[in-house]
């Protein structure tokens, strides 16, 4: 299609009619209720309205904001009284949570993933309307989610089985488990606002932390249909949540030092800023996912369909909203004509539309200020040297942004460094590798990398020199986190700590020994607690 504003404008639908109905528009859900010490409160103070990113047309082609609902705007006292539940829910490790045995964990934690899997259908509909993602994506969110929930059940319960032995060494008897680290502030980032928030969340929860949880701004009413889930699995005061703008609430928590971990999935700026108001860094464990800004590096010799395919997908899946995306290319002189023209061709192919359209792959935006900066990022680079490549790139209508393929882009440009997080796709030339190693050796960022590549021996070299300045070098692929099971994490501001099904487990607990002489006396006590159940830290009972 000739893409225009006006081309685009007609995608929004002109009222609810021209809406599928599975997919139409639910009540508004205006959000009154949080949950605080196990309880569901009522907040009468100042909410937020939720603007969807689908927007309604008019005859005049005027678009209109939809409100989908709003949320309870708490103040730093309210956020304070849930602090201090998760507080006393731990109590010094002395909780009914962090004291119950690793079974009893697992049986809560399954509770739980069960009522919200009875909420699938509406939650999928919020992430579809709160954020904008695709009908096909929002349901592969969900689903991703309750898988990862339930490799973390089966992956703690490895982590158990393992630890369910005394070790005997040098006249010494010890128990090697891993115990909680405290009270957990947690909060995800509106891009998956369910399953990176999970990722967090549910790791911490099962190894016996209580958490205190603020949802992303966009993406907040989608966590509401699991708030009486929260109450019917876990003890009071387990999970409380804050809903509140950030720089109000949050600076509030972490200046209290009653914050033992930071979990966070967002900018490195506001780690760093958070990091700080804490009282006692040195006690403050901090398990982060920050910016990126990965490069493809696509050598002479690449395959241009695998490169094409892979970096298509790797820049513009859920409109490049995603902190894996592919956010610069570097390719060689000798190809890089060739490769900007075939990659015109294939984002051209991209389908935009409404969230709900079979195959759609660009959909509105959801935060209301990035066309803008998007914008200002083209103009520079086009002021700078540089030219939008693809027929259409970077035309918008309101929150949808057309992708753009911006080349030649050099130093100097927004677009060089700034992490743009958007369906904005630039391109630079090489004559040497060197200089793409140099501009990831000199940049902020260390989360991955894609090399393409048909010599063995060239991507070798590469990848000796890359996997100490990145997390994850992938081969003829785009970078991506997946699968769940392969460590998450990135160097300099990308990231602290890592996440996976495995390690996040490690991430969110600490290991703890308990040791004895090896005496007759010091024995028969050690098989009382074990033969009469009378520790759930000290046993040696087997979760099958």
């Amino acid at each position: 299609m000739l893409v225009t504003t006006e081309s685009l404008t007609e995608l929004f639908p002109p009222d609810e009619a021209a809406i599928p109905e599975a997919w139409r528009r639910p009540e508004p859900l205006h959000q009154r209720q949080y949950l605080l010490d196990g309880e569901l409160r009522e907040w009468h103070g100042p909410t937020q309205v939720v603007l969807s990113p689908i927007q309604l047309r008019d005859s005049d082609g005027d678009l209109t904001p939809i409100v989908i609902g709003s949320y309870p705007l708490l103040d730093e006292a309210e956020s304070l009284k849930a602090l201090d539940a998760a507080v006393r829910a731990y109590d010094h490790g002395r909780g009914e949570w962090p004291t119950m045995s690793v079974a009893e964990r697992i049986a809560a934690v399954e509770k739980f993933t069960r009522l919200i899997v009875a909420q699938k259908k509406e939650i999928v509909q919020l992430l579809l309307w709160e954020i904008g993602k695709s009908a096909a994506d929002s349901e592969k969110e969900f689903d991703r989610t309750v898988d990862y929930i339930r490799n973390t059940i089966d992956a703690l319960k490895d982590i158990d089985r393992d630890s369910s032995r005394f070790t005997i060494e040098e006249g010494i008897i010890g128990q090697i488990r891993r115990s909680p680290l405290g009270v957990v502030l947690c909060m995800g980032p509106f891009n998956y606002p369910l399953n990176e928030t999970f990722c967090m969340l549910i790791p911490a929860l099962i190894m016996g932390n209580t958490v205190l949880f603020k949802p992303p701004k966009h993406g907040a009413l989608l966590h509401f249909p699991l708030l009486k889930a929260f109450t019917e699995a876990f003890p009071k005061g387990v999970v409380n949540t804050v809903y509140g703008r950030g720089n109000t609430i949050v600076p509030a928590l972490m200046s209290s030092g009653k914050i033992d971990v930071l979990g966070l999935i967002g900018s490195s700026r506001v780690a760093d800023s958070l990091k700080k108001l804490h009282p006692k860094s040195n006690r403050l464990r901090a398990i982060l996912g920050l910016d990126a800004k990965n490069v493809a590096i696509i050598m002479a010799d690449a395959d241009l369909d695998v490169a094409v395919k892979e970096s298509v997908l790797g820049a513009l899946s859920f409109n490049g909203q995603r902190c894996t995306a592919l956010k610069l290319f570097f390719v060689h002189e000798s190809i890089a004509e060739e490769f900007v023209r075939r990659m015109a061709e294939e984002i051209n192919k991209l389908k935009p539309g409404m969230p709900w359209d079979d195959k759609v792959n660009i959909t509105p935006l959801p935060e209301p200020q990035k066309p803008g900066y998007l914008g200002e990022c083209l103009e520079d680079a086009q002021g700078k040297g540089a030219r939008i490549m693809n027929e259409g790139g970077g035309m918008c209508a309101g929150p949808l942004v057309y992708p753009a393929l911006v080349y030649p882009v050099k130093d100097g440009m927004k677009l060089w460094r700034e992490e743009q997080f958007g369906p904005v796709v630039p391109v630079a030339s090489f004559a040497h590798v060197d200089e793409a190693i140099q501009y990831i050796i000199d940049s902020d960022h260390g989360q991955q990398v894609s090399i393409f590549s048909s010599e063995s021996q060239e991507v070798a070299n590469l990848v000796d020199q890359l996997v100490n300045q990145v997390s994850r070098v992938n081969i003829n692929a785009q970078c991506q986190r997946g699968p769940d099971t392969f460590p998450f994490t990135g160097r300099k501001d990308s990231a602290e700590g890592t996440l996976s099904v495995h390690d996040a487990l490690r991430s969110f607990s600490i290991r703890t020994v308990v040791a004895t002489k090896q005496t007759d006396a010091n024995k028969h006590i050690l098989n009382d607690i074990v033969n009469e159940q009378e520790s759930n830290f000290l046993s040696t009972r087997f979760i099958l």
